[in-house]
């Protein structure tokens, strides 16, 4: 089966200047810290859109890509709760330590005089 080969006019590239818009500082913030090649320095997110035959659909496409990727950084990521080992794994821990502290104990020499 042969590719399709898509006519360079119907390939949509939608560009997007991230400061200029009217999202929330927040959200902004987000957006530029993402590590993302379609985002330039200048804060110009640039979607090409390819998969379709026509260039309305792929335009609606670099649409709903630019949407998914707005929401995806919409809500803050939740603060991590740091956690503490429980008892028993503490005490796991230091049974495994005291076990093999005697199985090297056990491998000095015994008896060596100089």
């Amino acid at each position: 089966m042969e590719a399709l080969r898509i006519p360079p006019e119907e390939i949509t590239l939608l560009r997007f200047d991230i400061a200029a818009s009217s999202l929330p500082p927040d959200v902004k913030e987000r957006l530029l810290a993402l590590h993302d090649n379609r985002i330039s320095k200048d804060g110009v997110l640039v979607l090409k859109a390819q998969q379709h035959r026509t260039q309305e659909m792929n335009r609606f496409d670099a649409l709903i890509r630019l949407h998914e990727l707005v929401n995806s950084v919409a809500q803050p990521p939740k603060d991590r709760k740091p956690t503490k080992p429980t008892k028993a794994s503490r005490l796991r821990l230091r049974q495994a330590k005291t076990q093999r502290s005697g199985i090297k104990a056990q491998r000095a020499r015994v008896g060596h005089e100089d």
